[in-house]
């Protein structure tokens, strides 16, 4: 028996907000924890992955704290599926911002911002509370298959504030960059993995990993800061649950911009890669501090890579 992927998510968009929220928080813990007792690859890899993260952990402690990944992975998807019906006023009970005036100064003087972020927390939530709070959103999805699942993540995150270019689409950068110099617009981009060709190898926590160079590049090119952000989950108590409606909230931390290169010689790649390696720094500490909300159920580190795959990438990529 297959299952239609598409028609599955569009069923829980519409009907997940009407089930009550303890209810449907006890239902998608069960669902994680299943699938961390039956070890599936993902949990596999995410156990790995922490393993990267977390050298001074056990075996017994890294696979606790991947049971704690993976109920921080389903605690994003019920949010997801029940985001569209929460009030202005509980996505703003649900939000705590660190580091603020990192990202309001340049709004304040008209500037874009390029935001470089991991898979960390709930993204989603963080682009519903910005776009009113902090300033309009603009970022790119990736394309899924089948393209009817793509159409509802889509119109998913159009319905909470946030403005979607199609990752793939050969004008997307060129509309990115559009949007950044416009000014007063953030541009949040998910960069912690990219395995193209197009990807920058960099240091993450002590071992090589392959990111991706699109936040990097785009402040390089609209000449806009780059803010590394981590997005975590907290727990919520007394009236700010009440007011939030639900158990668990976020913190949105905006990292100070990253240095630009101050080396007028260096070329556009060159600065890319520099600032890339700068925001991954930034964003590691968040890793280390609550790697439970990383939700990275893929390969990621380049010891971990198939070795001929990769050394076909870095070959495409001129680095061989």
């Amino acid at each position: 028996m297959r299952f239609d992927v598409a028609r599955l998510y569009t069923f829980a968009w519409r009907h997940a907000p009407k089930v009550p929220e303890p209810v449907l928080r006890a239902a998608f813990t069960v669902v994680a924890d299943l699938t961390w007792l039956r070890r599936t690859e993902g949990v596999r890899r995410l156990e790995a992955n922490y393993a990267r993260v977390r050298p001074d952990l056990d075996a017994p402690e890294l696979r606790r704290l991947a049971r704690e990944g993976m109920r921080s992975y389903m605690r994003y998807f019920r949010e997801a599926f029940t985001l569209q019906g929460a009030t202005p006023e509980q996505i703003t009970a649900r939000v705590r911002v660190d580091g603020y005036e990192n990202v309001a100064g340049p709004v304040a003087d008209g500037q874009g911002v390029s935001l470089a972020l991991a898979h960390l927390g709930n993204w989603d939530l963080a682009g519903a509370y910005a776009t009113p709070h902090i300033a309009p959103v603009l970022t790119v999805a990736e394309r899924l298959k089948p393209e009817e699942l793509f159409v509802e993540f889509v119109e998913f995150r159009r319905s909470i504030g946030i403005e979607v270019l199609p990752l793939g689409d050969s004008d997307v950068f060129r509309n990115l960059v559009r949007g950044a110099t416009g000014g007063n617009r953030l541009v949040p981009l998910l960069a912690d993995r990219d395995l193209t060709s197009s990807g920058v190898e960099v240091d993450l926590c002590g071992h090589r990993a392959r990111v991706a160079a699109g936040p990097a590049a785009l402040a390089v090119a609209a000449k806009v800061p780059l803010v590394p952000v981590g997005i975590t989950y907290e727990r919520l108590t007394g009236e700010r649950r009440r007011a939030a409606g639900t158990a668990w909230g976020i913190v949105i931390r905006f990292y100070p911009a990253v240095p630009v290169p101050d080396d007028s010689g260096l070329r556009r790649q060159e600065r890319v890669v520099r600032m890339t390696q700068g925001w991954v720094d930034a964003v590691a500490r968040t890793l280390q501090e609550s790697t439970q909300d990383w939700h990275m159920l893929q390969r990621v580190f380049v010891d971990d890579l198939d070795a001929e795959r990769y050394a076909r990438t870095r070959a495409e990529a001129g680095e061989a």
